[in-house]
C-alpha cells in the first residue's frame, strides 16, 4: 500500500505513478487522519511506500503524525518499504528524519528517492514559482525519472537512496528546518482578498486539511486550529489569485500539477 499526503498535486501524481505500476492501493493520509483510520493489516509480501512532499528539509508534521498513529499489521521481512519525497531542489536530511519515526512502528526505508518538481512554496522573499519553461523541464524530467523509480519499486531493488542532500544537510533541515517547522507553518497570516474572491468554493475544496470553511456571506473563512500544513493548495489553485500569504505572495507566481 501506498501512503501519501499532496498539497499542489506534485506527489499524488508521483504516488499514482507507483500505483499503477504496482497494482497496491492509494491510501492519502489526510483522509485517514481524517477518518481516524491508522490501522492497516498487509498482504503477504505487500510494499510499503510513503510519500510526501518535503516541509522546511523535513517531512511534513501531517505525515510525522500519521506514522506516529500507524499500526501495520501482519509486518514482517518479506515487506519491502520504501518512501518518495517530492522537492524543488534538495531534501536536507528527510530521509534520516523519517526512518527515525518509521524505527517506533518496526519499519525502515530500504530504498528512498527523492523527485525534483516545479517549485511551490513562495512564501519567503527568495522563493518564487518556476518559469514556466523551468517547469516544463522540470515535469519532464520526472516523468522520466518516475518511470526508473516505479521498475525498481515494483522490482522491490534495496538499498537505493537516490536523494539529493545538498550542500549543508545538517543546517538545512535541523537547524533552518526545525525553525520553519516550529514557527512557521500557520494559517493567520492567510488573507482573501474580497476584491478579487469570487466565492467559488475551490480552496475549501482542494485543502487537502479541511481547514477552510464559510462564514455567513460565503467568503473563505481559515480555521486557525493548527490543522493548516502551509501546503498552498488554497493559494496556487484559487483562480482569481484571491488568496494570499500575507504581502508576500502578492502578485508572485501559481503552480499545481495538471493531470
Amino acid at each position: 500500500m501506498i501512503f501519501y499526503f499532496s498539497g499542489t498535486g506534485n506527489t499524488r501524481w508521483a504516488a499514482r505513478q507507483l500505483a499503477e505500476a504496482t497494482g497496491e492501493p492509494l491510501i492519502s493520509i489526510t483522509e485517514a487522519l481524517h477518518n481516524g483510520k491508522t490501522t492497516y493489516r498487509l498482504a503477504e509480501g505487500e510494499r510499503i511506500g510513503f510519500c510526501f512532499p518535503v516541509h522546511g528539509w523535513q517531512p511534513p508534521q501531517i505525515v510525522r503524525r500519521f506514522i506516529r498513529q500507524l499500526s501495520l499489521q501482519g509486518k514482517d521481512n518479506t515487506h519491502f518499504c520504501y518512501a518518495l519525497c517530492t522537492c524543488g531542489d534538495d531534501i536536507g536530511e528527510t530521509i534520516t528524519i523519517l526512518n527515525k519515526e518509521l524505527k517506533k512502528i518496526g519499519c525502515h526505508t530500504d530504498s528512498a528517492y527523492s523527485l525534483i518538481m516545479p517549485e511551490t512554496y513562495v512564501c519567503l522573499p527568495f522563493m518564487h514559482t518556476d518559469t514556466p519553461e523551468r517547469e516544463k523541464e522540470k515535469i519532464a524530467l520526472a516523468k522520466k525519472e518516475m518511470r526508473r523509480i516505479a521498475e525498481e519499486v515494483k522490482e522491490r531493488k534495496k538499498g537505493v537512496m537516490r536523494i539529493v542532500k545538498g550542500p549543508t544537510p545538517l543546517l538545512y533541515s535541523y537547524v533552518l528546518g526545525a525553525y520553519f517547522n516550529r514557527f512557521m507553518i500557520s494559517d493567520k497570516p492567510f488573507l482573501v482578498d474580497k476584491e478579487r474572491c469570487s466565492r467559488c468554493g475551490k480552496c475549501a475544496k482542494v485543502c487537502p486539511t479541511c481547514n477552510i470553511s464559510y462564514d455567513g456571506e460565503g467568503w473563505p473563512v481559515f480555521a486557525h486550529q493548527h490543522q493548516c500544513t502551509c501546503c498552498l493548495a488554497c493559494y496556487h489553485h484559487c483562480p482569481h489569485h484571491a488568496i494570499n500569504y500575507g504581502k508576500r505572495t502578492k502578485n508572485r507566481g501559481q503552480y499545481f500539477f495538471k493531470e
